[in-house]
């Protein structure tokens, strides 16, 4: 057997593997594979994988197990950022069929013919820092919303991260690119793009071009109403683009910075490029110019030889910022980093116990937010989803409003007014 016609994908991590496990199957789609679910049976599944937490093998294994239950003569391709960093550990995982790393991910058209012809597991790897190249992506999966690649790979190398390691050096398409693949997502009849990678803030090319020039692009483009940046780092979000932001139709105030430690010594460490008074800056040039801006923010508890101190001055600094809420991450020892250098450890005990209190911060963070929202006017985005009669939408400021269903209004804008913060911290609206 030589032909392999039904294909299923599953992607672990960020919005930009969805993007770009989209494209993939898009491509296959094209090609002539049928696309099902993953928990229907096919004759190969694909799992885009993830480095970011130390959990991958564990979920890759269970995936894989998943997928031989639907159709235990199915074949398995293991693709991604984990591929990319542990390929031959990948291999080994009883049932796996084929590893594609970084750039071979792109290339499965090209590799997967090969699944029924070999009966050893076959590994396609290349040296992270031989790849250059730019693959353009961009998720489709629902009506309302994409998310568009614009960046990839990343210079920084944080003394906790992975992803250059699985990724690559930074790279971008050009600005022309990716104003065409934002006009091709207006056909399609979404409203709203989020523009996703690794590094966003450090969009550059050959051209010389910047981010600030890229918004100011995308923000001309018709039939999209709204744009909205993804994790962008507190040293490349310049004044000029919040300025930008701040008077722009369609990028939205919705803004969520990595912040990582309120202890500059911790930054330090780390390998941050800035320190909190630059992280103070950037929050209040936002609120003064847009007052209901969201502001979302990643930290990381229990990194190498973080002290008491230096965790309250952490929880502190957030706690004073005008924020709305948090991602809070458990740091987690990964193999190449230079972390691991960094002593002493910190007992897994009291890194649960700091991730605890930073969550419960967050939640109150994300209340006061949403409560300083109430009475007041807004655009919401109404989305799929019909749970128990109800609809669900996002304003422009990323408050998740609820309302009555209304097939009619799925995919639409609507103005309304939020009148009542409900208990699972969602705002009940009423039309404008």
């Amino acid at each position: 057997m030589s032909y392999t016609n039904s294909l299923a994908f599953y992607t672990l991590g960020c919005k930009l593997n969805y993007a770009e496990t989209s494209s993939i199957a898009n491509k296959m789609a094209e090609d002539g594979f049928t696309v099902k679910e993953f928990n229907q049976p096919a004759d190969a599944y694909i799992i885009n994988t993830c480095s970011v937490t130390d959990h991958a093998d564990t979920k890759c294994k269970k995936l894989v197990k998943d997928a031989l239950a639907t159709n235990p003569n199915a074949k398995i391709v293991i693709m991604g950022c984990y591929a990319q960093l542990k390929p031959q550990e990948i291999a080994q995982i009883p049932g796996v069929n084929m590893v594609l790393g970084a750039s071979e991910k792109f290339n499965l058209s090209n590799h997967i013919h090969k699944l029924f012809n070999h009966s050893e597991t076959l590994v396609y790897h290349s040296p992270i820092m031989d790849i250059h190249e730019f693959s353009p992506s961009y998720s489709f999966g629902e009506r309302t919303r994409a998310f568009l690649k614009v960046q990839d790979g990343c210079n920084y190398f944080c003394a906790f991260c992975t992803i250059p390691l699985a990724r690559g050096r930074s790279r971008s398409a050009t600005i022309q690119q990716i104003v065409k693949q934002a006009d091709e997502i207006a056909q399609k009849g979404i409203k709203e793009i989020v523009l996703t990678g690794v590094n966003i803030g450090d969009f550059s090319n050959d051209e010389n071009q910047n981010f600030l020039q890229l918004i100011k692009e995308l923000d001309k483009v018709e039939g999209i109403e709204r744009f909205r940046i993804s994790s962008i780092e507190p040293n490349l979000l310049s004044n000029d683009i919040i300025e930008f932001v701040a008077q722009s139709k369609k990028f939205v105030p919705h803004f969520h910075i990595p912040l990582q430690s309120g202890s500059n010594r911790i930054l330090k460490l780390m390998r941050r490029r800035y320190q909190n008074e630059l992280y103070i800056e950037r929050v209040n040039q936002i609120k003064t110019l847009m007052p209901n801006a969201c502001i979302g923010v990643d930290v990381i508890v229990g990194f190498p030889s973080e002290t008491e101190e230096d965790f309250n001055d952490t929880y502190t600094f957030i706690k004073n910022l005008e924020v709305s809420y948090l991602h809070v991450f458990t740091y987690s020892e990964r193999a190449n980093t230079t972390a691991l250098r960094i002593k002493p450890t910190i007992p897994h005990r009291i890194r649960k116990e700091r991730n605890t209190l930073l969550t419960q911060l967050s939640n109150q963070k994300k209340y006061d937010f949403y409560s300083s929202q109430v009475n007041k006017h807004a655009k919401v985005l109404w989305e799929h989803e019909n749970k128990e009669g109800s609809m669900f939408g996002f304003t422009e400021n990323y408050i998740r409003c609820k309302s009555d269903f209304d097939i009619q209004k799925v995919n639409t804008m609507e103005n309304i007014n939020m009148i009542e913060l409900l208990p699972d911290t969602t705002m009940l609206i009423e039309e404008n």
